[in-house]
């Protein structure tokens, strides 16, 4: 399977030849921070992103911190062709994975991406790939997640996904997705960091009641209840 990286640059040249330099990567573009932001904001399963300092708008100092937010796990590359000390350690400080100056050499950058992608395996089994989707689900929780996202996460057909993913892990792609979807909720009112409401939203739930609603089916008491104890009396198992 092709690891999926985002290459975030303004130069319109350098985007195109970029796919043609890294073939053997699934190379996605965007010509600014505000549309790369838009890309990872919504279910996704890039291993990487590659981004520029320099752009109009919004900088890559700037992106990188708010692409952190978004997606914490994602290692980040910055490139740069006004490098300076300063420029560095502000990326460091930002939880950048590296660091790389423009122009860079075919060879430094083939370097500096295969580093940060050299534990994704090169194939998978399905037993693999439901982990993937397990992984996928835990990783875009807070997002808009359909079963097709998931299945493009590991080039499958959504419907012959559904039918392993049951088999495979003893219940469907809904009840797991809403199983760690309440295990967020949990942790989020166990912390005190956010009222019901807000967890609510956070969640993407339209309404407080129907979240409460299915907390209580999940997890068997209302969040208020969770909120004030830290654990519900009479716990049920997840579905």
């Amino acid at each position: 399977m092709r690891s999926k990286i985002l290459l975030v640059d303004d130069s319109k040249d350098l985007r195109a030849e970029f796919k043609l330099w890294f073939e053997d990567f699934d190379v996605l573009t965007a010509a600014s921070a505000e549309e790369a932001l838009a890309i990872l904001g919504k279910p996704n399963e890039l291993a990487l992103v590659l981004l520029d300092v320099q752009m109009p708008g919004m900088g890559g100092l700037a992106a990188l911190a708010k692409i952190k937010t978004l997606a914490p796990a994602t290692p980040v590359i910055i490139m740069t062709g006004y490098s300076t000390k300063d420029v560095a350690i502000k990326a460091l400080k930002g939880k950048a994975s590296g660091y790389i100056e423009k122009p860079f050499s075919l060879k430094e950058m083939r370097a500096a991406i295969e580093k940060e992608l050299s534990a994704d395996p090169a194939d998978e089994d399905i037993k693999s790939k439901m982990e993937h989707v397990k992984r996928f689900v835990e990783a875009n929780c807070f997002k808009k997640l359909e079963l097709r996202d998931a299945a493009a996460a590991v080039y499958l057909s959504p419907k012959y996904l559904s039918r392993l993913f049951r088999e495979r892990t003893g219940m469907g792609f809904t009840a797991y997705k809403l199983k760690v979807k309440m295990e967020q909720a949990e942790a989020l009112l166990k912390s005190g960091a956010a009222n019901i409401k807000q967890v609510s939203a956070k969640l993407g739930y339209a309404n407080t009641e129907s979240f409460i609603r299915q907390f209580k089916k999940i997890s068997g008491c209302i969040p208020s209840a969770y909120r004030r104890n830290g654990r519900c009396p009479a716990r049920r198992k997840h579905p």
